[in-house]
């Protein structure tokens, strides 16, 4: 499935087997639905289903669910749901023990609300990195509630940060690029730029996310765009391999804008609905990182109607607050429309989720919670919080 393309040439030409059937966006191919699949892109549509179920649900119901009545379409999505809530708590389990766990103790044994228990909350936010200026605005909230009398017990206490928590998420979500369906069905291929320094888990998170993509039916191309460092095309190709998704990739050196270009040329002789792009990790020259990644951009829009349609920014969860501080440094040179959140699953510090949201007003698009291929989930701001706590 890896290709190399003469820089400046045409794209390869590609057979008629090359070209699968595709189905619409908000539906899965009927082979094989991952289990918490939110389709990513579109095109034509094929059958439309009989008995289709509303829903604000992250999941897909299969079109082999045509057989099914409304009801048991509706119980299949609720256990996809149960099922997705139950990993994400996995996940951020050692976050809630920190936070919620923590709480429970400070209550024990306690009549009310003090300013003893105040400070330990404070202490508690904050060792979960929720980050200091969320924290603040959480506990003035909480002692507004305490005042009003509104807030008497750790139930209410609880109810009142998942509330501000979830309201900070949400306002996130208009910032930025929050969905694929803000843009327009007709615009092919959808370009998603992937940009972070190396390490965060870059090259697996894109890895991961064509997996993902091509699960739900659509067909994707890879762009090893990251010429700067040999190692980062030999680690795309493992996944270009693993996962049965084609790549695009030269030798070093060669101009990242380049690649770009033929990529996007092979992604339109294919009918590629997405092309993913890998960028160069690095910010010790922010200059030159900001000169390239520009032309990469005037490359794609003048190819692609609006492209890139994301910037996707992949930050490590375990960094806590030097994760935040790379995602400035990136805002500034990158031009991000939204984050992805690596290995939640491996900190007690998963707040950290909630303060990029607040500081950074950026809507986080995916989250990684395990090692696995299928482990880059969605990033569902209530499903998270209730994680935190429940």
């Amino acid at each position: 499935m890896i290709e190399t393309v003469p820089t400046g040439a045409g794209p390869t030409p590609v057979s008629s087997e090359t070209l699968t059937t595709k189905t619409p966006r908000g539906e899965s191919r009927p082979q094989a639905p991952p289990k918490e699949a939110e389709a990513t892109r579109r095109p034509v549509t094929q059958q439309e289903p009989v008995a289709p179920v509303p829903s604000r649900s992250p999941f897909v119901t299969s079109v082999l669910g045509l057989n099914l009545s409304l009801e048991e379409l509706q119980a299949q999505e609720a256990a996809l749901e149960q099922e997705f809530s139950a990993r994400f708590r996995r996940a951020v389990a050692a976050t809630r023990e920190s936070l919620s766990g923590r709480l429970d103790t400070m209550f024990q044994g306690l009549k009310q609300i003090d300013e003893n228990l105040l400070d330990e909350l404070e202490e508690a936010l904050i060792a979960a990195d929720i980050g200091v200026a969320t924290t603040e605005h959480i506990l003035e909230t909480v002692r507004r509630g305490v005042a009003r009398k509104q807030i008497n017990d750790l139930a209410a206490l609880k109810q009142a940060i998942k509330d501000e928590l979830l309201r900070i998420l949400r306002q996130s979500e208009k910032q930025g690029v929050a969905s694929e369906t803000s843009i327009p069905e007709n615009v092919s291929p959808y370009v998603m730029m992937i940009v972070g320094v190396n390490g965060v888990g870059k090259t697996t998170t894109i890895g991961k996310l064509a997996q993902r993509i091509k699960a739900e039916g659509n067909e994707v191309l890879i762009c090893a765009a990251d010429t700067f460092r040999a190692a980062a095309s030999d680690q795309l190709a493992i996944w270009a391999e693993r996962t049965g998704v084609p790549l695009i990739q030269q030798k070093q050196g060669t101009d990242p804008a380049a690649v770009l270009f033929d990529s996007l040329k092979a992604s339109k002789a294919r009918g590629s609905d997405v092309l993913i792009v890998d960028t160069a990790g690095r910010l010790h020259n922010k200059s030159h990182l900001m000169a390239e990644l520009e032309k990469m951009k005037r490359v794609a829009a003048r190819e692609v109607e609006g492209a890139p349609h994301e910037t996707l920014l992949v930050v490590d969860a375990v960094t806590g607050q030097n994760g935040l501080e790379q995602a400035r440094q990136f805002l500034k040179v990158a031009g991000v429309t939204g984050i992805v959140l690596t290995k939640l699953d491996g900190t007690a510090k998963g707040g950290i989720a909630v303060a990029i949201a607040n500081e950074l007003s950026l809507p986080i698009r995916y989250a990684g919670i395990g090692e696995k291929v299928d482990d880059l989930v969605v990033f569902d701001p209530e499903v998270y919080v209730n994680g935190l706590f429940d």
